[in-house]
């Protein structure tokens, strides 16, 4: 039976955006949630290296896995196989193979809505049933161990993603024991997305490794370090389930690139360049927070990691995909509608990503100040006719 799968709504803004940017228009992405900085320096130096000297072909690098395993050691004091490391060609791989390991057709697995529009469209496509949880402003738009606890008949699984997409939430130590806790009672597998790991703003994101050694954990190069376009990822598992998830892969993706995985290596070691994209992130996002509230968009999501402002618009209009279109058409910075995480309430928010240059920033507000001051008056008038 064919399954209708909804678009990433998104996309169809980005190109509009590269459609005006064609016609010689000056435009800026803040649509996807994508580094607008390169692979790091070394991460290039070696690709380069590799082309010369490497005739590629299918191939996991065993050093890369061991490296992923010595990062869970340092970053979290989690001891893992390399063997349990499954390198992939970005999350999205990693997150079909784990699916597909733990549920059936039929199964449903809880998210947080709003949430990143692939979980729920992924699990579609495999016939698994997500079921969504609204997560609000009260519990600061994520997955609560109460709200897991209240689900009757209890899912199969869940996923959990902190930092979160598209708002940057991070779900707190203690309340991340809390939601391991209920599904170790309540018998509910764990998907933790940690894809944003390592891009936070004051706040510790432990790992759920710590707490459950069972989760199934799906990371990326594409984030933190900078490397959406190399199409690196990984999934962590337990050993007893690595051998069938290598077959999934095997079978469905074969293997990442082999100059992803070489640059990949060298990446994982330039953590000050790294660390210098962040302080970018974090001065654009304080920007943001200053301006966007004097601009009426006072509603926002706590960002406390990733690179996304999760803004109400619904005092402007009860239609984010139209509302983005027009802005990037009028301003020429294109953003995502909220529809596109939130089928429900996702009309009246819209998700800026600030992972640009500051100079962007700059721009972008300096663009939007006039849209919003325009809209927020039609609104008023609107009101009081």
């Amino acid at each position: 039976m064919t399954v209708e799968i909804e678009p990433f709504r998104a996309i169809a803004i980005s190109r509009i955006a590269h459609e005006m940017k064609a016609k010689g228009q000056s435009v800026i992405h803040m649509e996807f949630g994508q580094p607008s900085t390169g692979a790091p320096s070394r991460a290039l130096a070696e690709a380069h290296r590799v082309i010369d000297a490497e005739a590629g072909g299918y191939w996991e690098s065993p050093l890369l896995r061991a490296r992923v395993a010595k990062l869970y050691k340092d970053r979290y004091g989690v001891v893992i196989d390399p063997e349990r490391v499954i390198m992939t060609a970005g999350a999205s791989p990693a997150l079909v193979v784990a699916l597909n390991m733990r549920f059936a057709p039929g199964d449903r697995v809880a998210i947080a809505r709003p949430g990143y529009v692939a979980y729920r469209n992924t699990m579609k496509a495999l016939h698994i049933v997500p079921q969504e949880i609204d997560c609000g402003p009260d519990v600061r738009f994520q997955l609560t161990a109460q709200a897991l606890r209240d689900l009757d008949p209890a899912p199969q699984g869940v996923i959990v993603a902190s930092p979160a997409n598209p708002t940057g939430t991070v779900i707190a130590e203690d309340e991340l024991k809390a939601i391991v806790e209920v599904c170790r009672e309540r018998n509910i597998s764990i998907i933790s997305d940690e894809i944003y790991h390592g891009i936070t703003y004051g706040h510790d994101t432990p790992c759920m490794l710590q707490f459950d050694d069972k989760a199934m954990i799906v990371n990326s190069f594409s984030k933190y370090w900078s490397m959406a376009g190399w199409r690196l990822g990984w999934l962590i598992l337990p050993e007893e389930e690595v051998q069938q998830a290598r077959a999934r892969m095997g079978n469905m993706f074969l293997t990442p690139p082999t100059l992803s995985q070489f640059a990949g290596l060298a990446a994982m070691d330039c953590e000050e360049e790294l660390e210098a994209n962040i302080d970018v992130y974090r001065a654009n996002r304080e920007l943001m927070l200053k301006a966007l509230p004097a601009m009426g968009l006072r509603s926002i999501a706590p960002p406390d990691g990733a690179f996304y402002i999760y803004a109400d618009i619904g005092h402007l209009t009860n239609d984010s995909m139209a509302f983005c279109e027009t802005l990037v058409r009028e301003t020429g910075v294109a953003t995502a509608p909220g529809v596109d995480f939130d089928p429900v309430n996702g009309n009246r928010f819209i998700r800026f990503s600030f992972a640009v240059s500051t100079p962007e920033i700059e721009d972008a507000l300096a663009r939007l100040k006039p849209f919003f001051a325009a809209r927020t008056e039609a609104a008023q008038e609107q009101r009081n006719a």
